[in-house]
This record gives C-alpha cells, sequence and structure tokens, in this order.
C-alpha cells in the first residue's frame, strides 16, 4: 500500500513539472494576446489538452481570428466543430444575485475581452450540493460559507477554465470600487473527457 502511494505521489509530480513546462513554453496557445488566469489547474488544462487537442486548437484559432469587440453579442457557432462561442456583454453583480455552478459534461473556458470580471471558486469541504444534478442542462448548484470562498478579479486579456472539480460563481463584483461593472465574456462549453 506503502509503494501504491509513493508511485502515485511520483507520477503526480512528474505530471505536474511537465504540464507546467508545457503551459511555459505556450505551443497551445496560438491566442498570443490572453493569457491563463493564475488560478488555472495546470495538471487538468494539460490532460485535457492531450485528449482533445482538435477541440483546443480550433477554439484558439477561432479565438485568434475574430474580432472579438467586433463581433455582436450572442450565440456564434465555432465553424469545424461542434463547439459555440457565446458573447456576453453584461454586467458584474452582487453576490447575493449570482449562482453557483459546476458541470460533468462540460468545461467552461471564459475569456474576459472587456473590463475586469469576478468570480469564486467554492470550498469543497465547507460547501453543500443545493440541488440535485441536473442532466439536461449539465449542472449543479451549491450552498456555500463566504469567509470560506476564493473570491478573485480576471481582467480583459486573460482567461479562466472551470473544470468539473471548479465549483464556481461568475460575473460577481470586481474588487475595484471604481472600476466600472461593464464586461464582454467569450463563453464557451469544452468537452470534457
Amino acid at each position: 500500500m506503502m509503494m501504491l502511494c509513493l508511485l502515485t505521489m511520483l507520477a503526480t509530480a512528474q505530471t505536474s513539472k511537465e504540464a507546467r513546462k508545457w503551459l511555459k513554453k505556450s505551443e497551445w496557445n496560438t491566442l498570443k494576446k490572453a493569457k491563463p488566469h493564475m488560478t488555472l489547474n495546470v495538471d487538468e488544462f494539460y490532460r485535457q489538452y492531450q485528449k482533445n487537442k482538435e477541440q483546443w486548437d480550433i477554439l484558439y484559432r477561432w479565438l485568434c481570428e475574430t474580432d472579438l469587440m467586433a463581433i455582436p453579442k450572442g450565440k456564434h457557432p465555432i465553424p469545424g466543430s461542434t463547439l459555440v462561442a457565446s458573447v456576453e456583454d453584461s454586467e458584474n453583480e452582487p453576490l447575493e444575485k449570482r449562482g453557483t455552478e459546476s458541470h460533468r459534461k462540460k468545461i467552461d473556458f471564459q475569456l474576459v475581452v472587456k473590463g475586469t470580471e469576478g468570480f469564486a471558486l467554492l470550498d469543497h469541504e465547507s460547501s453543500t450540493i443545493k440541488n440535485p444534478y441536473d442532466e439536461k442542462k449539465d449542472v449543479m448548484r451549491y450552498s456555500f460559507i463566504k469567509e470560506k470562498t476564493n473570491f478573485f478579479d480576471v481582467k480583459a486579456g486573460q482567461f479562466v477554465i472551470f473544470f468539473p472539480t471548479d465549483w464556481h460563481i461568475a460575473k460577481l463584483y470586481n474588487k475595484k470600487k471604481n472600476d466600472s461593472q461593464q464586461i464582454r465574456v467569450i463563453v464557451v462549453k469544452m468537452d470534457y473527457k
């Protein structure tokens, strides 16, 4: 049993090292105008990219070739894939008005194009399932303790990726009280493998 634990730890450490090196090289990112936010789960991103490289490459190519400020808000199919980009012009809101979520089948890719969007990651130990999993919408909702929640801001030119283990809240008031709460965000639901 001890040997199995040791082997698992070594494999995880190797993946982490390999994933960080891969992320730093940026060969995956043809979209040079956007960077991942520091909350990114690098190991999971690396694994998902390896499992579905074509999907990720199509997304980054589309983002690179599209004028993200000029494209009208709404849903836009991404050519050569089943992906749909949701272009959202909206406003951050107080925590009380925003819902929690996680997904089982999809990955939430969110690129902030304009403004600063507030986000939160929920603590797994203190959060509880609020509603049963909705298979049709691929969403789970949670009750959480505010003091155990990680709040952070994502500026224009940064993206976040929420995997199924990332229970999150989006479109929260950003921490800059004098800053505008108006945002433009590109949201794409990626296949989780």
